[in-house]
């Protein structure tokens, strides 16, 4: 009877030992991890460190490069000067009409839900050209067979059926471009009213 409870008190000892164990396994395990992590993070941080400072001289770099090309083309006299600072002056300008320009076409294209056309459409419209090109003695006939099929009934017809969505949008881009038209005349001008004419005196 002694040896039962001396195995169960051996057997409570390697449990508690055993649980002991297992715990200072987790926390050297979560110790390590966290380590490793720490490690890592210095590494990140180390390698942007030097990144940053590679880029930071490689842009200095080019900077220097760039002022020097600068200064040894503004160096140059003559017509060859006058014809690089032309072009100069003309970069801004085009970079920012041409920034203009596609966000412009970009609205235009969004409000009226065009889309591009397909390649099959590209590739009907043109294959006459490519056909002329390699035929180009086909110009008379086809040149022939267009003005037989147009037809000023036709033409009269469709003027005549058009609708009033149609006539909106038509009216809608005159109004526009007659807008356009009329604020370039101003900026030209430098004025708001036309241009006064010599005043008339009857003799």
């Amino acid at each position: 009877m002694s040896a039962a409870p001396a195995s169960r008190a051996v057997l409570r000892q390697s449990r508690l030992l055993l649980r002991r164990n297992n715990f200072r396994q987790a926390s050297t395990a979560s110790e390590a991890a966290s380590k490793a992590q720490d490690t890592g993070k210095q590494a990140v941080s180390k390698a942007s460190e030097g990144l940053t400072r590679v880029q930071s001289s490689a842009s200095s770099t080019i900077s220097k490069v760039g002022s020097s090309a600068y200064n040894a083309v503004s160096k140059i006299g003559g017509r060859t000067g006058r014809m690089i600072s032309f072009v100069e002056s003309l970069i801004p300008p085009t970079v920012y009409y041409s920034r203009v320009g596609l966000e412009l076409a970009r609205m235009v294209v969004k409000g009226q839900s065009m889309a591009p056309p397909s390649t099959a459409q590209f590739q009907s419209y043109l294959q006459p050209l490519i056909n002329v090109a390699r035929n180009p003695r086909s110009i008379t006939s086809s040149m022939s067979s267009m003005t037989n099929s147009v037809n000023p009934e036709s033409a009269l017809s469709t003027v005549r059926n058009v609708n009033s969505q149609q006539l909106t949008t038509a009216a809608i881009i005159f109004a526009q471009v007659l807008g356009f038209f009329t604020v370039g005349e101003m900026i030209g001008r430098m004025k708001l009213v036309g241009y006064h004419g010599e005043v008339h005196h009857e003799h």
